[in-house]
Order: structure tokens, then C-alpha cells, then sequence
């Protein structure tokens, strides 16, 4: 019996790395758990693309937006293990770990770290009519109106409700949170002035901006943006020490084998690492991420203590 038992267990170490040489042997689908036309959409495509010839497999992409990401999660929470449905997530998902505690999965339970994909800073923007043409002024008129000014987001726990909300405790105003489905929805709301403001990836954001279509006010880092570098930084221009961003990164389901997630760990790898995507995403305001299994594990982990802490110093809830 003995002997069966450790045949088995050989077999089953000996089958490993032939997993991750017959792996994809279908179609892979990668779900983004927000609208179409935001940064995880769009990445999410640029590496399907991408992945396609090098594993010999279709990616595709599914974007199922709601419940600030929940549901385009669980649905990949709930898949089988077996790498062949994959999440395109990002720091809305650690937010959530505290914003939504009730939730039907949990982070780092039942989904398991493939690698970070990129960074980028955010774009604080207000509509034209709003009359502020610089970060002071806009902190004085939401002081004098309180309550009466609204930004948007792309629904509870996203990076941009999470900098608004860091805004707001930060410069003392009061503002009206208005969540929405998607990205898209949100941005549409600014640029048709239904909103007053929005924080947005720079990403799709600088180029509306660029266009007159909103008012760039600031970016969220700590430095200046190379996309649009007469902008000034909220740090510089009026709320000190204040710094947000947005990420997104891959994830599989829970229990989806070690060989699988390796193989996709070190092809994502090598398209960050090339330098006509460094380049391009350069020009874009993205900084390609490129970490091992481990370390984006080590990552995530230490986002869900930093937003527990911002969470809680902000007062943001799940509207």
C-alpha cells in the first residue's frame, strides 16, 4: 500500500513541469472586473495580445463590471483552478479586503498572485464650468459650498474613490461621492459635467485634459508626471504630503497549479521587460510592475494593512 501511495505522489511530482510545457491547451479567458475603456481593460487586452503567439493560446477578455469589482471577482474566485480563467484585478481589490468585509471570497484566500503588471499616477480634473483653475481655488470653493460640489468614481474601493476620499480628509472639504458602474460611466459624468470632479488614471484621462474637454487641476505622485509635467503634483500644490496612485496586477483562483502560474508569471515578465512596451507605456504614464510569485504576494498583503489604515483615517464607506 505503501508503495502505491509513493508511486502516486512520484507520478504526480514527475507530471509538473509537463503541465506547465502542455499549458494553455485552450483558450484563456482573462475577466476584468470593471467596464471597458479603464486601464485593467486596457491592459488586460495589450496582454492577450501579447500572450496569444507566445503560448500558442487565445486570451480574451471579458469585462464584467459591478459591485466595485465584486462580481467580475467572485465569478474567477469560483472558477476551477486550472489557469484557464484568470483576473485582471488592481488596489481596489485590497481596498475592498476592509471597505467590504462581507464579501463571498476573500483576497488572498481564494485567489492566488500571478504577478503585478503596472503603476500609474492619477489626474485630478474638474469640469470647465467649474470655476477653480487651480488646486487652491478648487479647495476654496468646496469650502465655501459645502456639500454641494460631487465627484465620481468607478464604484466603492476603486483607486479613484479612495483618492477622493484621501482628498477630502486631507484638504478638509466636503464633498458628495457619486459612484458608478465603470470607469467609462464615471468619465463620461466629468466630461458631460454631470460631476464637478474626478480623480482618473492618467493613462486615459491626459489626453482629455490635453484636449480642453476637463481642467487638470494635479497629479497624485509624489513627483511631477512625465505625461503631463506643467501639472503640478496635490502635494505641491496645496494639500502636502499627499500621494495616490492606481496598479493592477493577474490573479488566478486558488489551488490553480504552481507550474501554471509560473509559466504565466515569467511570459507576462517578459513583455514588461521588453523595451518597446517600457517605451510605449512610458509615453502613456505607466510604469510596467514585473515581480515573482512571491513578491506580488509580499505585495498584495502589505496593500491590504495600508488601505485598512487609509480606510479608516478617511471615514470612506461603501456607498
Amino acid at each position: 500500500m505503501v508503495r502505491v501511495v509513493l508511486s502516486f505522489v512520484l507520478l504526480a511530482l514527475c507530471s509538473l513541469p509537463a503541465l506547465s510545457q502542455t499549458y494553455p491547451a485552450r483558450p484563456v479567458k482573462i475577466i476584468v472586473p470593471y467596464g471597458a475603456g479603464g486601464p485593467a481593460d486596457i491592459y488586460a487586452r495589450f496582454l492577450g495580445a501579447r500572450l496569444q503567439p507566445a503560448l500558442g493560446q487565445p486570451f480574451v477578455v471579458e469585462d464584467r463590471p459591478g459591485g466595485g469589482s465584486i462580481v467580475g471577482t467572485d465569478a474567477v474566485a469560483k472558477s476551477a483552478p486550472d489557469g484557464y480563467t484568470l483576473l485582471m484585478m488592481s488596489n481596489t481589490h485590497t481596498v475592498n479586503e476592509t471597505l467590504i468585509p462581507k464579501k463571498p471570497f476573500e483576497l488572498m484566500r481564494d485567489l492566488a498572485p500571478i504577478t503585478g503588471v503596472n503603476s500609474s499616477d492619477l489626474m485630478m480634473v474638474v469640469h470647465p464650468s467649474v470655476p477653480a483653475n487651480n488646486l487652491k481655488e478648487f479647495i476654496a470653493l468646496a469650502k465655501s459650498r459645502p456639500g454641494e460640489l460631487n465627484y465620481a468614481s468607478s464604484g466603492p474601493g476603486t483607486p479613484y474613490h479612495m483618492a477622493g476620499e484621501l482628498f477630502k480628509a486631507m484638504a478638509g472639504v466636503n464633498l458628495v461621492h457619486v459612484p458608478h458602474k465603470g470607469s467609462d460611466g464615471a468619465r463620461a459624468s466629468i466630461l458631460g459635467g454631470q460631476v464637478q470632479m474626478m480623480f482618473d488614471a492618467i493613462t486615459t484621462m491626459a489626453q482629455n485634459a490635453r484636449a480642453g474637454k476637463v481642467r487638470a487641476l494635479a497629479t497624485t505622485g509624489l513627483k511631477r508626471s512625465t505625461v503631463a509635467p506643467d501639472v503640478p503634483t496635490l502635494d505641491e500644490a496645496g494639500v502636502p504630503g499627499y500621494a495616490s496612485g492606481i496598479w493592477i496586477g493577474l490573479m488566478a483562483p486558488a489551488g490553480t497549479p504552481r507550474p501554471v502560474l509560473e509559466r504565466l508569471n515569467a511570459e507576462v515578465n517578459k513583455i514588461l521587460n521588453a523595451a518597446d512596451v517600457k517605451e510605449a507605456w512610458a509615453k502613456q504614464g505607466a510604469v510596467p510592475m514585473g515581480m515573482t510569485i512571491d513578491q506580488f504576494d509580499k505585495f498584495l498583503r502589505a496593500e491590504i494593512v495600508k488601505w485598512a489604515k487609509v480606510v479608516k483615517v478617511s471615514g470612506a464607506r461603501q456607498d
